[in-house]
């Protein structure tokens, strides 16, 4: 095995290994032996003085001194950074400089500083502070009251320009270029980057690239400067991901190498940055294969970004040794440490890919040093805000020049200054370049996200912190606390606390996804039913499935399945809550060994996509586990307080057989769920999954028994509707949970209503909705193209969650339209079992042909639609223009979007609207003014509110999940008022005086 091969698979083994597995051989590369510490912190010791220098000079400085991180007003100010300049209209920017400005203290911050120019920007936030704020009175308030919201709006504007001069070194690559010049920057080269959001759209890497390009051109026009470029691939390629690597990786190298001999002819340096974990291995494969084009061998320019705080950031580094050519290797820190932790945590992986603890990373960073220091073919960069971090570079590099140091522009001055007029180090200034409009955005979400108050440039500003708390060895930090993870980070399996995480499966690992891919493909299944009209080619390969119809003869008579049930129910429910409990985590851990079969069968039988099949199997062992938990918890006795003489007690014990009657669109989970709360809850259940999907429950049940549920506790019956109906027509069932459409909920509430001999029963139903998601001119473009995607399109729009009609505000929405348009180009729909495939077929003949007429009598109406494959029930996601959010009164179960507009600051109307449409499941809100989150949170009469994320993935005991008013009866599933429908509350009283009293009466100390 080659170096570079051995590399490789060394982060394999690191990935999401433990942290004192990971951090025990980095600790000795860390370590300064006592010379060696004391000659640091002599060293960092004057860098610390040059700094604290410079935040008193230079109004950049002042600025970030002023308004700290760690402070409500700098909160508050970057918060409104990040939404005011994308705001068009003036209704929603004043509504927004509300809620931002109105709980800060901007007076304290008045004339403090030395800075004219600070000064000014506080003046006009103290303006706006005056206007909006409550209590506010005086000369002040009575001159912005005459001068009106539009002066106040200026003064806000002229800060936020401010702001962009703190983060963006220039709106154009001119202007940076230019800015370069100045005095301030004197010795400093730069390193251009055209920053923004990843791409969305074709249009938006196409925009990206051309900038790219030019920024190339400008600075290969001032060849001696010095000056390099940074590229993001993800900015690049709208599908950048595992999934569709196929297609985005062989673009994205082509792309990429254009760039690099654009900027080799030029004598440019051409760096390409470190995105999240789950790109690195594309983006090596990428790096790698440009790198090895005989054109760019001899090049000396090219360079790749490493990023400590990620477990594998050593094994990069021996890589990139390993490919034997000059490379400039950039060492950061690391910047989406929170998305990858929640990554980890919500996909139920096995650890995290980066360290848990600041030291750690610290830790990491010191011994890639020491790795950069040693190599044969890297050109060192080392990225760093921390004096004793700068210290230790300068006592291991002793005499060496042949590495350079580099800052973020706007931090970090005052560091380097000394080191590079007086002692000719290289320094470089990472210099973001782009519109503030979009760019100080997106710094901004970079800051609030990853500047936590542990990082070196915000402990700085706080003063009850001393220099020898600031120059803490991280080395001595990690073997004080044993190298463990943080303690308030749980590993995902420990993430719900009271019971265990389902597990998941990296599908963001490509030989992993590959390998579940062909695990799956390899699972025999035939198609159940005899009397199928028709099938469906879903690949070239000729793999059909076979329409399992509603008229399929029922396999189980469902008067006898009943009469088992309840001879069953006396020993179930006699069954101890704790054993009955330990047979539903047994359940679980059983599905979980069953995964692959259990996809297999979502996949082919139901038409989900990998990772949705994935899900399936997760979230019906979360139901196991949880109502497990919730049993042992919530379900024993309880004594209740009393008189003395007297014993009360409440006993929540089954009802007798349930009919649990499960959907298609989610066989698996929803199947499972409805069935582990009745049995725990002691009931035996007669079970009728969807004609559709009969496989997928027999195989769950065969689990449940293998589990230890005994067989005639949980019964199946299959078929159609007149199953359904017999099944909770019979007058022996003492409970229903049923999930599907709200028409079939009503006729089976009728059914078991009507019957006045019948005794009145429990009826849980949870059905569809006009789901709507509501978005404002402050909220980031990017982010809801990314969530309409996924609420309306992902499951084919097969789900009841799914976004159904959007209502974009009247002053964007024009350009979200196009961009949502640019986004649905992007969409792979074909064989669900392909792991690149976003959108499958939809369930059967019936749902095709229902939702492809209305498509077509809406067709001149279409904003935006996409090609799918000729055969097969491929229904084309569809985006479609409305006159009115009152024109759509029905539910279309399918990726057909409505769009629709409404007016800024009448977002209580709009709600008001939504409600009236009766239905109550899912709403979505994307907005940054916190105050409109609050009036959903008042108004919506919905089920399950999600506040700037997508609609659809509720994670069981964190977001429980049903609806109200037409979307269903409650209580949610997942939640912890679920259990008890489906139990007897029973209360007993009993007078024990006549048995000799109260016993501990007796013998009472009377002291």
């Amino acid at each position: 095995m080659d170096a570079t091969s051995a590399a490789r698979k060394s982060m394999i083994s690191l990935h999401r290994a433990s942290e004192p597995d990971v951090l025990k051989p980095l600790i000795s590369r860390a370590r300064l032996d006592s010379d060696e510490r004391s000659r640091t912190l002599g060293y960092a010791a004057g860098l610390m003085a040059d700094l604290r220098e410079a935040q008193h000079s230079g109004w950049v400085n002042q600025f970030l001194q002023e308004y700290r991180l760690n402070t409500s007003e700098g909160i508050a100010l970057l918060s409104l950074a990040e939404a005011f300049l994308r705001v068009p209209d003036p209704t929603t920017a004043d509504l927004l400089i509300s809620d931002k400005l109105g709980e800060a203290d901007w007076k304290s911050h008045s004339g403090k500083s030395s800075s004219q120019m600070v000064n000014s920007a506080t003046w006009g936030l103290v303006m706006g502070r005056a206007l909006v704020g409550e209590g506010e009175s005086g000369p002040l308030r009575r001159l912005l009251s005459r001068a009106g919201e539009p002066f106040v709006r200026q003064a806000v504007g002229a800060a936020m320009r401010l702001m962009g001069e703190v983060f963006v070194m220039g709106r154009t690559i001119d202007e940076a270029l230019k800015r370069m010049k100045k005095p301030e920057n004197k010795g400093f080269v730069a390193s251009f980057d055209m920053l923004g959001e990843a791409a969305r759209t074709q249009k938006d890497a196409e925009r990206y690239y051309a900038a790219y390009r030019k920024a190339i051109q400008a600075v290969g026009k001032e060849s001696k400067s010095g000056h390099s470029v940074s590229v993001k691939l993800s900015a690049l390629h709208p599908r950048y991901e595992v999934p569709q690597y196929d297609r985005c990786v062989p673009e994205l190298t082509d792309m990429l190498a254009h760039l690099c001999q654009l900027a080799a002819d030029r004598n440019v340096a051409l760096t390409v940055d470190a995105e999240e974990d789950e790109r690195l291995d594309m983006s090596l494969d990428i790096i790698e294969a440009v790198a090895k084009r005989q054109e760019l061998r001899d090049w000396d320019g090219f360079g790749m970004a490493v990023q400590a705080y990620g477990k594998r950031a050593n094994a990069v580094i021996d890589w990139a040794d390993s490919l034997g050519r000059p490379m400039n290797v950039r060492l950061v820190k690391g910047a989406y440490w929170d998305t990858e932790i929640k990554k980890a945590q919500v996909e139920g992986l096995s650890g995290y890919p980066v360290f848990t603890r600041k030291a750690a990373t610290d830790v990491c960073y010191l011994a890639c040093v020491r790795d950069l220091l040693e190599a044969k073919n890297l050109r060192p960069a080392f990225a760093s805000h921390n004096a004793l971090t700068v210290a230790t570079i300068l006592e291991w590099a002793g005499d060496r020049r042949d590495f350079e140091f580099q800052r973020l522009h706007g931090m970090g001055e005052g560091l380097y200054e000394r080191l590079v007029r007086e002692r000719g180090y290289d320094c470089r200034i990472y210099a973001p370049v782009g519109g503030h409009k979009d760019l100080l955005a997106y710094l901004v979400r970079r800051l609030l996200e990853n500047g936590a108050n542990t990082s070196f440039v915000h402990q700085m500003g706080d003063d009850s912190l001393s220099e020898e708390e600031l120059l803490a060895d991280p080395v001595e930090h990690i073997e004080s606390v044993a190298r463990t993870r943080h303690p308030g980070i749980p590993l995902p399996v420990d993430m719900m606390v009271h019971w265990r995480n389902s597990q998941g499966i990296d599908l963001k690992d490509r030989p992993i996804l590959l390998k579940t891919a062909s695990d799956i493909e390899a699972v025999p299944f035939e198609p159940e039913g005899t009397d199928a009209v028709h099938a469906d080619p879903l690949h070239p390969s000729g793999r059909a499935r076979k329409a399992i119809e509603a008229a399929r003869t029922p396999d189980d008579d469902v008067h006898a399945a009943i009469t088992r049930a309840q001879a069953a129910y006396r020993d179930w429910e006699r069954t101890p809550i704790h054993d009955r409990a330990t047979t539903l985590e047994r359940f679980a851990d059983l599905l979980e060994e069953n995964r692959i079969e259990l996809m297999a069968l979502c996949v082919k039988e139901a038409f989900k996509s990998i990772p949705d099949a994935l899900a399936e199997v997760r979230e019906a062992a979360d139901f196991c586990r949880y109502y497990a938990y919730q049993a042992r918890t919530d379900l024993a006795p309880r004594t209740l307080p009393g008189p003395t003489g007297e014993r009360n007690e409440l006993k929540m014990e089954g009802r007798g057989t349930w009919a649990t009657v499960a959907p298609w669109n989610f066989p698996l989970a929803i199947f499972v769920g409805q069935n582990a709360a009745a049995l725990v809850t002691g009931n035996t259940v007669v079970a009728k999954p969807a004609p559709q999907t009969p496989s997928i429950a027999r195989k769950v049940v065969e689990i449940a028994h293998a589990a230890g549920i005994p067989e005639d506790a949980l019964n199946l019956v299959t078929g159609g509707a007149d199953v359904g109906a017999e099944l909770v027509s019979d007058n022996r069932i003492a409970g229903v949970a049923f999930t599907g459409s709200t028409a079939t909920a009503k006729r089976i509430a009728h059914t078991i209503l009507v019957d006045e001999e019948r005794p009145i029963i429990p009826f849980i139903a949870e059905t569809g909705g006009i789901n709507a998601m509501i978005v404002d001119s402050t909220a980031l473009p990017e982010q809801v193209v990314a969530d309409v995607i996924t609420s309306a399109f992902k499951s084919a729009g097969q789900r009841c969650s799914a976004m159904r009609l959007l209502l974009l505000q009247e002053d964007i929405a024009e350009e979200m339209e196009e961009m949502i348009a640019g986004a649905m180009a992007t969409l792979i729909i074909g064989d669900p079992g392909d792991p690149a495939t976003d959108v499958g077929p939809v369930i059967d003949r019936s749902s095709y042909d229902k939702l492809m007429a209305y498509r077509e009598t809406m067709r001149p109406r279409w904003l935006a639609t996409t090609h799918v494959p000729e055969e097969g029930l491929f229904v084309p996601p569809t985006m479609i223009g409305l006159d009115s959010m009152d024109d759509l009164d029905k539910e279309w179960f399918g990726p057909i979007l409505h769009v629709a507009t409404w007016k800024g600051g009448k977002l209580a109307e709009t709600i008001e609207r939504v409600n009236a449409k009766k239905y109550g499941l899912t709403m979505g809100l994307h907005s940054r003014i916190a105050r409109s989150a609050e009036i959903a949170e008042d108004l919506a009469r919905i089920g399950n509110l999600y506040v700037n994320r997508n609609m659809v993935g509720a994670i069981v005991g964190s977001q429980p999940f049903g609806g109200e008013g037409m979307s269903g009866t409650g209580p949610k599933a997942g939640g912890p008022n679920y259990l008890p429908r489906f139990c007897a509350e029973r209360a007993i009283s009993v007078d024990t005086t006549s048995a000799g009293g109260n016993a501990s009466l007796l013998n009472m100390d009377e002291s």
